[in-house]
């Protein structure tokens, strides 16, 4: 009968990192997770206290005080797209949309991971901005992949008319968000909807596909507001009297339930969560305990060297996130510079692939180092074959990305890395595991799309302060831009002494901007990346996500551990 046996890795940090080094690298980290943390309160505070007072005035909760009640007191709060939207603004009065106007989280409910849309109504009352919609599918989708319940705390005002054009029509408009409630609905995943007040056009079709929707006493649905209706039809009347409680509860039907406020509403829909069926982790722990690794995850903090270009030992950074610090390495004599294999993560067993971005052996040239953090031929194959067995087993995989990109150079081109590459891109593409993807300093080139990067569709991508997600550095970009100008030995070649200062301004600017687009703040806000945390926050995290892949059963396949594919590879391999 084949075991999994999980064998201690890492260590203590005393042992492999100097006191003043450790301080070093966590006072760099320190600040920049001081930065994010501001950002976060920003975006938590919307258009700031004035407009949450007057949400107060109304008798009605501001958002995130409706989101704490709705989670269990031991439950964080664990937020997607915090980010989108940072810094930009809307309208020729220059508005911000702090969060695109909606907060959407993961929370837990009565014991069950939830997934939480909630409009922010400290925000223009609601509104739908740019990406709006686009964030609300985002969370949509990661509920349809791992059948987490829905709640939807709808309390919308409609578009921001006067970005109409860049919320309404497209792929991603605000028609999407009805095509994904019907697709839950079809996939039998739970939605329940409680409406708080405004709740107009768009807003007032969010929440009908739901299975139960509440209504409190100041809430109305309408296709279309009181205000419109004035000026088609000239007639007066207020948008409650026409789409209010007493119309779409006891009228038309569009709604199940009224309640007096937002109190009582959102503990009816915590109630309603309750009577869903519990989660399935004591089922796939096989017997094993929740645990915490046996090195403090928050060390994560100070393990990053602040300078991309210098290595760290990836070993050191799973034993502050496996439980117990136990872990089994599959195959890990071929690729070195490839970490694969499994641990426990709050007991449920998860797949892990990492770089390893220190110096390794290189197989073909006999004592030789090659750099870490690059794909090689083996290390692709053994990653192909860990992702498939992980895929076929129902091993949910966690991907930890410090990646340069692929080999390059004649050699790689005779070993045939395209074709290796491509073998790769194909399993990731094609696996139905739930994929989970950390950007924790590099995420470059054609290594970012084969370590399961974003478009790749992982439930979830999340980076942190030091990631740097480009096809390349700035510099190295720079000197492809101008490799004409440029001689073999990358000197510029110019007429004059006039020219060579203006291609070498060139290069320089080139480079600033890139650095500049390689900030991860600025691919949250335009949703390349779902979140930022700081590192040691990642065990929360990854916690977390390894919890949502194994509460819902029946939906797709999960191997008991005796029969995994993992045992076979590491039969074969000796």
């Amino acid at each position: 009968m084949a075991k999994v046996f999980l064998e201690p890795i890492g260590g203590p940090r005393e042992r492999f990192l100097r006191e003043d080094e450790w301080r070093e690298r966590r006072g760099a980290l320190e600040r920049l997770n001081a930065e994010l943390r501001s950002k976060r309160e920003g975006v938590r505070a919307g258009w700031g206290p004035k407009y949450q007072a007057r949400v107060r005035e109304k008798g009605k909760l501001p958002t995130w005080e409706r989101l704490d009640r709705l989670r269990d007191s031991d439950s964080p709060i664990l937020p997607i797209g915090t980010l989108v939207n940072h810094a930009e603004t809307f309208g020729e009065e220059g508005r911000t949309s702090p969060g695109a106007g909606v907060v959407t989280a993961f929370v837990r409910v009565h014991g069950r991971w939830v997934v939480a849309i909630a409009n922010d109504n400290a925000v223009a009352s609601g509104s739908w901005w740019p990406r709006t919609p686009e964030k609300i599918q985002r969370a949509q989708e990661a509920a349809l992949r791992l059948r987490l319940p829905v709640v939807y705390l709808v309390d919308s005002s409609g578009l921001f008319l006067p970005e109409q054009s860049r919320t309404f029509p497209g792929r991603t408009g605000a028609g999407g968000i009805f095509r994904s409630n019907a697709i839950l609905s079809a996939a039998g995943v739970p939605q329940i909807a409680g409406v708080h007040g405004d709740c107009i056009a768009g807003g007032g079709y969010m929440p009908i596909i739901s299975d139960v929707v509440y209504m409190t006493e100041q809430a109305y649905m309408v296709i279309a507001g009181a205000a419109l209706v004035k000026g088609g039809k000239s007639q007066k009347i207020t948008s409650l009297s026409i789409g209010g409680p007493d119309v779409h509860v006891h009228g038309s039907r569009c709604a199940d339930h009224r309640v007096p406020d937002d109190d009582v509403l959102v503990d009816r829909v915590r109630a309603e969560v309750a009577k869903l069926p519990s989660p399935a982790w004591d089922y796939y722990r096989y017997g094993a305990e929740p645990a915490p690794p046996l090195y403090p995850p928050e060390e994560l903090d100070g393990l990053f060297p602040a300078d991309h270009r210098m290595g760290y030992d990836m070993r050191q950074v799973l034993a502050r996130i496996v439980d117990h610090s136990l872990f089994w390495e599959v195959l890990p004599g071929a690729g070195p510079e490839m970490i694969c294999g499994v641990g426990r993560v709050g007991g449920l067993y998860a797949g892990f692939v990492a770089n390893h971005p220190l110096l390794t052996d290189d197989p073909v040239h006999r004592g030789a180092k090659r750099p870490g953090g690059i794909l090689y031929r083996e290390g692709i194959a053994k990653v192909s074959q860990f992702s498939r067995a992980c895929n076929d087993d129902g091993i949910p995989i966690v991907w930890l990305q410090d990646i340069s990109g692929f080999d390059i150079g004649p050699e790689a081109e005779r070993q045939g890395l395209l074709g290796y590459g491509s073998s790769l891109i194909y399993t990731n593409s094609t696996n139905d595991v739930p994929m989970f993807t950390v950007l924790l300093r590099k995420a470059s080139g054609a290594g970012y799309y084969a370590l399961a990067g974003l478009p790749y569709l992982p439930v979830l991508q999340l980076a942190t302060p030091l990631t740097r997600l480009a096809v390349m550095e700035g510099k190295t970009l720079a000197i492809g831009a101008f490799n004409a100008r440029l001689d073999d030995n990358f000197h510029v070649v110019a007429a004059t002494p006039e020219e060579a200062a203006e291609i070498r301004r060139g290069m320089e600017t080139v480079e600033a901007r890139i650095q500049r687009e390689m900030d991860p703040v600025l691919a949250a806000s335009r949703m390349d990346v779902d979140e930022i945390v700081c590192p040691g926050e990642l065990r929360l995290w990854i916690e977390s996500a390894i919890a949502m892949a194994y509460q819902s059963i029946g939906y797709r396949r999960v191997k008991n551990p005796r029969i995994w594919s993992l045992h076979d590879i590491a039969a074969l391999a000796g």
